[in-house]
């Protein structure tokens, strides 16, 4: 029997949400007890979920946000199709050489997925690798993880997932006939790395707690429950496992680790059979990569210096590091590639990357780009001695483009810029970048991106995001979507707060574990940071993040409600201290290193819970909310989005609109298509449009 409150869902005043029932239930650590109303809510047979009670309020919370959204239909369809309009329907890659082939992807008029090609370098016809819509006709979601050819090129290992819960159907399929030929495992997770006789495939494996624990070794034509396993992570529950290649293709990589250590076995690609050697053992917080050249290891570590530092070894004597660029407080190395003739290096230097390319003898110079602010990264490179590096380079107002650099010349050649059919006049738009004081004094970058002419009084609406953890940076790229908010005037803001690496692997740091607070006061100075400088005023600021950038959402709600206008929190990871509790969650023990232990440590036990959104709802005005969810998502389980929407209608004292959306079948990432996706991000404009003017 269904014990929450259901709402009449004819009634056109929206009056009655859903209101789920409190169960008592609480909890005791550290002399500290926690009273969690709405606990039934996580399935305990997780993660099937069949528990008709909970499945039960689900819908109705969905069919709550279908009624709320339906007169405005029009909106989110006058969304969409502005949205689509900006997407070219048979978008393709710039063709890639990959030895003998072209390898590229393309859509078809229409279509929600690629279809994969490839042709004789030498010419020939083009041939489909793998057609993506023809895969995901008979299921509601797919996503493609693997499509790794072998060296050969006679096959290709494909991975997909068919329900959004991140554990991938590893196929191999014989490109001569289209057809596949084997199935090594239906629970993979990561990369595959071929031997070098095309004949020997590593992969990984997950476990019961979706955590990528081993790397196996199958060989073509025998069963795959006898495949060896070359490593099993039995030592730290936090540590994943994956695998890769190094460039010159001598070596299968096979590396573990969390978010602050890490350590790598090599096998050699020409005998995966051959016993893994370990470069050097883990060291806790010592974090290095290795790739290979010449015969010799190239190694990326933070382990003299927190913005890293490269060394090389001797296979024969892998533990042995000799710098060749010492770490830099200036220069923050974020990635390393040993091609023939150049070890080519990604970095961050101001918050602004670059690429540099040092030759073998010592002579290096960095990639010259034409704008003052952008993004730019290494592209797909797969030969080790290409005749030019692929580069992936935007603004905030300039599309996606696609450059080969010939580094004799040092020249950008222009191969593709993203086409945008409706149009795009990048003179109409302009963008700044903004240091703005935090508390403590930090100045925190903010990209600002609007329509010239944006009033500088106070008087403009805002769009701002963040998300701020794991080091991951939001660079100032270009996206067609936001200009959907843009030409209605709106200012669109990144936020680079700490806890991603923007300005440095310290500034992640400081943005972590017992530093977590920083992140979420950033985010409240860098608004009123743009208040200040009279871009935007108290109450006409929308906010937006997702998975951790969610719990952001979640905690500056809480601190801040009077400053947002409405607040879009993408599965947000937002009961903190209940996860961070439960050990036996897939995620947890990887997470501990982030967040920090509360098992364990009464202090993490006290920070968490000082911020965790669920756990600090107060009987106060909210702004209006737009909360998602995933019912399949491994990574921030259905219940964290739904429990922090039963207490907030529970316990909020406002009247304004709070919807909760649940996908039933899809993951962490949402719906899969990409025109799907491109609907629900006209879901939640038209959210904050309806909730704050402007339409």
């Amino acid at each position: 029997m269904n014990d929450f409150s259901g709402a009449d869902l004819s009634l056109t005043d929206l009056s009655r949400p859903p209101v789920a029932a409190q169960r008592p239930h609480s909890y005791s650590h550290h002399g500290i007890t926690i009273d969690d109303p709405w606990a039934w809510l996580k399935d305990p047979k997780y993660p099937v979920v069949d528990d008709e009670d909970i499945l039960a309020y689900l819908r109705e919370e969905n069919a709550y946000f279908e009624k709320a959204m339906q007169p405005h239909a029009a909106l989110v369809d006058a969304l969409f199709a502005e949205m689509k309009g900006r997407l070219k329907e048979d978008d393709a890659s710039v063709p890639q050489k990959d030895g003998d082939w072209l390898y590229w992807w393309a859509f078809k008029p229409g279509g929600q997925y690629r279809i994969w090609y490839r042709r004789p370098a030498a010419g020939g016809p083009d041939a489909v690798i793998l057609d993506e819509p023809a895969e995901a006709a008979a299921v509601d979601y797919f996503r493609l993880q693997v499509l790794s050819v072998s060296p050969d090129g006679k096959l290709a290992a494909w991975s997909a997932d068919s329900s959004g819960a991140e554990r991938f159907v590893l196929k191999i399929r014989d490109l001569a006939t289209g057809e596949d030929i084997e199935t090594v495992s239906a629970v993979t997770n990561g990369a595959v790395a071929w031997g070098a006789d095309s004949r020997s495939l590593v992969y990984t494996e997950v476990n019961d707690n979706w955590r990528t624990y081993r790397a196996r070794l199958h060989i073509l034509g025998s069963d795959p429950a006898t495949d060896r396993t070359l490593y099993e992570e039995t030592e730290e529950l936090g540590f994943n496992v994956g695998v890769g290649k190094t460039q010159d293709d001598a070596w299968i990589v096979i590396a573990t680790g969390d978010n602050q250590t890490s350590e790598v076995r090599l096998v050699p690609a020409a005998d995966p059979a051959a016993a893994p050697l370990l470069v050097s053992p883990r060291q806790t917080k010592r974090e290095y990569s290795v790739d290979s050249a010449h015969g010799t290891l190239w190694i990326l570590t933070n382990d003299e210096h927190v913005n890293f530092r490269v060394a090389r070894a001797d296979p024969a004597n892998p533990g042995k590091w000799e710098t060749v660029i010492a770490g830099s407080d200036s220069v923050y190395i974020r990635g390393l590639t040993s091609f023939a003739r150049h070890i080519a290096l990604t970095e961050r230097v101001d918050g602004l990357d670059q690429v540099r390319l040092r030759a073998y003898d010592g002579s290096e110079h960095r990639v010259a780009f034409p704008e003052a602010s952008y993004t730019a990264v290494l592209g797909s490179n797969p030969e080790y001695d290409p005749p030019a590096y692929r580069l992936h380079y935007a603004s905030m107002v300039t599309p996606q483009t696609v450059f080969d650099y010939d580094p004799a010349a040092r020249a950008l050649t222009t191969l593709k810029v993203q086409e945008i059919p409706s149009g795009f006049d990048p003179s109409l738009y302009a963008t700044e970048r903004l240091m703005v004081p935090a508390r403590d004094g930090k100045l925190i970058p903010v990209s600002v991106l609007y329509r010239k002419g944006f009033p500088r009084d106070g008087s403009g609406k805002l769009f701002l995001y963040a998300y701020g953890a794991y080091g991951h940076a939001i660079p100032p790229g270009f996206s067609t979507v936001r200009l959907s908010m843009v030409d209605r005037g709106w200012a669109y803001a990144i936020a680079h707060i700490r806890g991603g690496d923007d300005l440095g692997y310290d500034w992640y740091l400081q943005g972590k574990a017992e530093a977590r607070w920083n992140t979420f006061h950033d985010f409240s100075d860098a608004a009123k940071g743009l208040i200040a400088a009279g871009l935007t005023s108290a109450g006409k600021i929308a906010i937006n993040g997702g998975s951790a950038g969610g719990e952001l959402m979640g905690v500056v709600a809480n601190t801040d409600p009077e400053l947002w206008g409405a607040v879009v929190a993408d599965v947000p990871f937002v009961d903190v201290l209940n996860t961070m509790l439960d050990a036996d969650l897939p995620l947890t023990p990887g997470e501990w290193p982030e967040w920090g232990n509360p098992i364990t440590d009464k202090a993490a036990f006290d920070l968490i819970r000082s911020y965790s959104p669920y756990d600090n709802v107060a009987a106060k005005p909210y702004p209006p909310m737009l909360i998602t969810g995933g019912l399949n998502d491994p990574r921030v389980t259905y219940w964290e989005p739904a429990k922090w929407a039963a207490r907030l209608r529970a316990t909020k004292t406002d009247d304004n609109l709070l919807l909760l959306k649940i996908n039933m079948g899809a993951g962490h990432g949402g719906k899969s298509g990409r025109y799907d996706s491109l609907r629900e991000d006209a879901e939640a404009y038209a959210f904050v449009l309806t909730q704050m003017g402007g339409a």
